[in-house]
């Protein structure tokens, strides 16, 4: 089985890692650090990100996060994501997992990385009343929008396709909550009910909409430019995403789960199928974790599973 797989990790592994085969050296970094960092084994965290549900969640972020027109401009007007996606997705996985598996210290050194690199993204648009606004990437009104999405979207497919969450889906909302403050967050949820609310304000107070450069995006993240070996993956991936949003948001989006005639194709239990390929193919651990590992046994820290 190995063997067969070992082409789809190759080109797994040079998809997440934009182009590179070996492990890279911030992954490696993650062994060094003088305390065990916000989140250990046993954690929600760790149960949530460790698994392949991560994948879908990824989608599922990205096509929620379309809907405010502030950060759809940022990544518009200020990112090369049509030009360089992978390194896009690079970028994004190196923040999660530092946050995830490194010390504090790097977790913030990774946190005020991507913020300085925000400092630049701001401009106008115009919102739903025609009023022009100003938005800036470190705005922390913006910056819980795209923490919620990221929250709500890891914990609805990690609950679809993960295993159990230690503590329950409160104790992901809680620990994550630190990554939302490391990244200018005021007031981060605490509670899945408490980010429902802050969902619900946000879809009640009419600043989300979908208008012809959300349809791009949208289009975009359908059909990215994937290697044709990831991409019937990849469908069903998308379609994983779709199936999970809540149904207010698919109308808004102008997307359905596929449907072969009356009948509802079977999205999840494909979706769940494809994740086990991808984790027979890369492995139960992956190398951000197994150099937490290292770190933590080198400081001692006492953990049934390290």
């Amino acid at each position: 089985m190995k063997s067969i797989l070992s082409p789809v990790k190759r080109r797994l592994i040079r998809t997440f890692s934009n182009g590179s085969e070996g492990v890279p050296q911030w992954q490696l970094d993650l062994a060094e650090g003088g305390d065990p960092g916000y989140h250990l084994p046993g954690s929600a965290v760790w149960a949530v990100h460790g698994s392949m549900s991560p994948i879908v969640a990824g989608i599922r972020t990205l096509l929620m996060q379309s809907l405010h027109p502030g950060a759809l401009a940022g990544v518009h007007e200020h990112s090369n994501f049509r030009e360089d996606p992978l390194g896009r997705l690079a970028n994004t996985i190196r923040w999660i997992f530092t946050v995830t598996y490194g010390s504090t210290e790097a977790a913030g050194k990774a946190s005020r990385r991507v913020r300085q690199l925000h400092e630049t993204v701001r401009g106008t648009y115009s919102d739903n009343s025609g009023a022009e606004r100003a938005y800036s990437a470190n705005d922390p009104e913006l910056a819980s929008w795209i923490h919620l999405t990221f929250t709500d979207a890891f914990l609805t497919a990690h609950k679809l396709w993960g295993g159990s969450i230690p503590g329950g889906p409160n104790a992901y909302v809680r620990e994550w909550a630190h990554a939302g403050r490391l990244m200018g967050v005021e007031d981060p949820p605490l509670t899945e009910e408490d980010m429902h609310r802050q969902l619900d304000r946000w879809y009640d107070s009419g600043e989300l909409r979908v208008d012809a450069r959300v349809a791009e995006t949208v289009e975009f993240i359908r059909n990215p430019p994937l290697n044709r070996m990831l991409r019937p993956g990849y469908r069903v991936l998308f379609a994983g995403a779709v199936y999970s949003l809540e149904p207010r948001y698919r109308r808004m989006l102008g997307l359905s789960v596929p449907r072969l005639g009356p009948v509802a194709l079977p999205v999840r239990s494909a979706t769940k199928l494809v994740l086990g390929v991808v984790r027979l193919a890369l492995g139960r651990r992956g190398p951000s974790e197994l150099a937490a590992r290292e770190r933590l046994r080198r400081l001692g820290v006492p953990a049934t599973d390290i």
